[in-house]
């Protein structure tokens, strides 16, 4: 029997800072073969991908997630090894515990304990990049091409990044917010501060610009989508003088955006306000994605329908937090995303108590058993 807490120990052994590998996907592999599932590495420029497959032809469900973790910041203030996978209060700890290592483990379980009870026709898939963390750009976007090609596109994908608020199922995600990061760097002329007359200081129209852009209305938001937002991340003169007046600065920042912008589109409204008023300047604008909503209702009330059932609430539908590999996955087919509490992923000390996993499995045989058997929760089918 998969315990999935121990396959979450196991997963979080392995440090797999992005984009490592070190090992997890093997873990997994080794698991998955044992349940039957046809396995794949689809590695590209060195970074490691899994797909595993079980079934063939539709429906077909799709669990999307990925082994790579963030850096652990300074480790030094972990009171709890980051990649031991130490149980203590409760609690499983460890880098990757939330975000996501233990939401793959509790699928594994879940699919354990379907296949054995279950027979269901169609095909059930799993999609783990070691590619999300960082660049996201050898992973899930490469594997999609790939399995277009061979007509393995699911009808559904459930990501298990994490979405939950305050209990394990309270929140899915229907839909993320867009992202584009940038970098904005002011020209002017260095010299001494006694004599500005014979200097132009970049700062002020670095400011005036921020300010312009912060205080530029993108848009009021929708009825699923919050405002678009931007935000600084970084100012950096690289001046260790007091007495010197820089010849340029730089600053780093981002935004997150709805539905109601295309994500090139808002990087002209950028270049324009910069244009105006940031005098001399480069820019440089990298987009991450646009936002996208799954509508498709029959899907969304069959999943909710499901966590319901082990939970006894119907589950909110959220866009809000950070973007996911959902971005890529939704220009092929629906995407949902239901996982562990959002509340300590990538910080020091990272968590999840024991049984939010064994919840979340629960979680996760109701949702299998909800898509690929039609006596369960017929009303949520209508």
């Amino acid at each position: 029997m998969i315990d999935p807490i121990a396959l979450s120990q196991d997963l979080i052994r392995c440090p797999s800072i992005t984009p490592l590998n070190e090992g997890a996907l093997e873990i997994l592999e080794q698991n998955l073969t044992h349940l039957g599932f046809a396995c794949e590495r689809l590695d590209f420029e060195g970074i490691g991908n899994l797909y595993a497959r079980k079934g063939s032809g539709y429906p077909h469900l799709c669990f999307a997630g990925h082994t790579d973790v963030v850096p652990l910041g300074d480790a030094t203030l972990w009171t709890h090894a980051p990649f031991q996978g130490e149980v203590k209060d409760g609690k499983l700890w460890g880098r990757g515990a939330a975000d996501m290592k233990c939401a793959i483990a509790a699928f594994i379980g879940a699919i354990e304990d379907f296949v054995e009870k279950n027979s269901f026709q169609g095909t059930l898939s799993l999609l783990i990049t070691g590619d999300e963390e960082k660049d996201a750009v050898y992973g899930t976007q490469c594997v999609l091409p790939f399995l277009a090609q061979r007509n393995e596109i699911p009808d559904l994908c459930l990501i298990g990044e994490p979405t939950s608020l305050h209990k394990v199922g309270d929140t899915l995600k229907i839909g993320r917010r867009g992202s584009i990061t940038g970098t904005l760097i002011c020209y002017g002329k260095q010299g001494h501060i006694a004599y500005p007359d014979f200097t132009d200081n970049p700062i002020p129209r670095m400011l005036t610009t921020l300010k312009t852009l912060y205080d530029h209305k993108f848009d009021s938001g929708t009825d699923m989508f919050e405002a678009t937002r931007f935000e600084v991340t970084s100012i950096d003169v690289g001046n260790d003088a007091s007495n010197i007046i820089p010849h340029k600065i730089e600053a780093r920042f981002g935004i997150r955006l709805n539905l109601l912008h295309d994500a090139e589109g808002l990087c002209q409204v950028v270049r324009s306000i910069c244009s105006e008023v940031a005098g001399e300047h480069d820019l440089t604008l990298t987009i991450h994605g646009n936002a996208f909503l799954t509508k498709d209702e029959k899907k969304i009330s069959l999943i909710r329908t499901a966590v319901q059932s082990v939970t006894g609430q119907k589950p909110a539908l959220s866009t809000s937090g950070a973007t996911t590999d959902g971005r890529f996955i939704s220009a092929y087919c629906p995407v949902i995303e239901c996982g562990m509490l959002e509340e300590t992923m990538h910080q020091i000390d990272e968590h999840v108590a024991l049984k939010d996993i064994h919840q979340l499995r629960e979680i996760y045989i109701a949702i299998l058993k909800a898509f690929y058997l039609p006596e369960f929760f017929p009303s949520a089918r209508q």
